[in-house]
């Protein structure tokens, strides 16, 4: 059962500016990463479905952050139907992310009142979204889509949607900047924040640092 309601998720979203997107076939890494991620300052994390066994893991990292992280808000991602969504809302999750709009994940998600990020390319399915439910929209891949530009676009004539971008998000103040300044509501980054020389070698300290060196990129370009 999920710790957070979806406003307390879509809430901290804004607050934070960032949530950060991981995947790792060993459990012990997750927890290394989530607890790096922590001590960071971040607070809301989304683990992606990917590969076999990945609910076991995710169920795990639940467990951990209820012991260790008790502020950390664990969501999962790249969920693309209602019955997978089913089983991780089961394991815990707090929000379900989806690289596509599908509205059979919107019914499960709302019948418990889980936040529903879904994937949207174009402002047909961004309205859709909303209709259904959605308080945040991701828009994936970011980049492809159309970058910052497509998300001002957006905003002109619906300055009510919370955009969180994923792909194509990097960690420097110029391309956090462009994106804020189109009027998100928060990103996504995946491999930009965990390069996989420091995830090989164990360095999770390297990890901390990174994370605080992109939240403070984020004071400064929200100001």
């Amino acid at each position: 059962m999920a710790r957070f309601t979806r406003i307390e998720v879509a809430v901290k979203m804004k607050e934070s500016g960032i949530v950060p997107v991981f995947y790792h076939p060993d459990a012990e890494v997750v927890g290394q990463v989530l607890k790096a991620c922590y001590d960071g300052g971040i607070r809301v994390f989304e683990f992606t479905n990917r590969g076999d066994f990945a609910h076991e893991v995710f169920s795990g990292a639940v467990k951990r952050a209820v012991r260790e992280f008790p502020e950390m808000i664990l969501g999962i991602g790249s969920v693309v139907d209602g019955g997978t969504a089913s089983l991780y809302i089961q394991l815990g999750a707090n929000f379900i992310v989806s690289p596509v709009l599908k509205e059979d994940i919107a019914m499960v998600c709302n019948r418990r009142k889980i936040a529903w990020i879904p994937g949207c390319g174009s402002l047909n399915d961004i309205s859709r979204a909303e209709e259904l439910g959605a308080e945040v929209v991701k828009i994936f891949p970011g980049s492809s889509v159309g970058g910052p530009p497509f998300v001002a676009a957006v905003k002109g004539p619906c300055p009510w949607t919370s955009i969180m971008p994923t792909g194509g998000v990097e960690a420097t103040e110029e391309n956090l900047k462009a994106w804020f300044d189109a009027g998100v509501t928060c990103v996504g980054m995946g491999s930009n924040l965990f390069p996989k020389d420091l995830i090989a070698a164990g360095q999770w300290d390297a990890i901390t640092r990174k994370i605080k060196d992109v939240l403070d990129i984020l004071k400064k370009v929200r100001k």
